[in-house]
């Protein structure tokens, strides 16, 4: 390509009016949240990740486009588009409250950080997606129930292993199954709250399995225990929970 059109896509691509109608349509795609997940090797993140290096620190409305296409294929793979059933996790740590009261506001987010970033990375690897975080920990949803199990488990050890000043961070998190309604990036519904109040009755370390949920997956591939006497708010009177450890040879 001679000189002169080579100049001419360069000006267009930089142009301001280009750029402004690019990053709207950026704005406007679905899934934008989701571009370029730190640490994650799936496809769609390796091509967001090529388009932004290409650009550089140039503003570029190619880029934006293509990012804004990325973001179409990464909303229409993310569980629960369909309306069809998504594993929902919640993580959080025990007695952080107490220990954050003594700790200082620098511990605390030096804490939270480290574990936020722990978590986020197993997640990703199992091929869950972060909804949001909660503080001192996430909620995050998973197409297949035994990845978020796996993870689960995974998060736990791996928040285990951090230590500040002495502190030994403890991870509980729970699971349930179900079809909660999509409103943007984040899920609603009475799904959500019973995974929640799963999450909430495990102890440190423990990952705690809804029936619904544990009937999806071959609990061969696990050491389960029925949790007596399991009653929460909001949840219904039948709800069985499982503490589920995951077999590993």
């Amino acid at each position: 390509m001679s000189e002169e059109p080579r100049r001419t896509l360069r000006d267009t691509d930089w142009h301001g009016l280009a750029l402004r109608a690019a990053r709207t349509v950026r704005r406007l795609a679905p899934g934008s949240e989701w571009v370029s997940l730190p640490g994650s090797d799936r496809p769609s993140d390796r091509v967001a990740r090529l388009l932004e290096e290409a650009a550089g620190d140039r503003p570029s409305a190619v880029r934006e486009l293509g990012l804004a296409a990325v973001q179409v294929w990464q909303a229409f793979s993310r569980p629960g588009l369909a309306g069809g059933d998504v594993t929902i996790l919640f993580t959080d740590l025990v007695g952080f409250s107490t220990w954050a009261l003594e700790a200082g506001d620098d511990s605390v987010l030096r804490l939270l950080r480290e574990v936020g970033a722990a978590t986020e990375a197993v997640v990703t690897r199992r091929g869950g997606k972060v909804v949001k975080s909660l503080g001192d920990g996430v909620m995050a949803v998973f197409a297949d129930t035994g990845a978020a199990i796996e993870a689960a488990a995974e998060a736990c050890t791996a928040v285990s292993a951090i230590t500040l000043d002495g502190y030994r961070p403890q991870l509980r998190t729970g699971l349930h199954t179900g079809r909660p309604r999509r409103v943007g990036r984040d899920y609603l519904g009475v799904d959500v709250n019973v995974a929640a109040r799963v999450a909430a009755a495990a102890a440190g370390g423990e990952v705690l399995v809804s029936g619904p949920a544990l009937a999806t997956v071959d609990t061969a591939r696990y050491v389960v225990r029925r949790r007596r006497r399991f009653r929460a708010k909001g949840t219904p009177k039948d709800l069985e929970v499982f503490s589920v450890v995951p077999r590993h040879a």
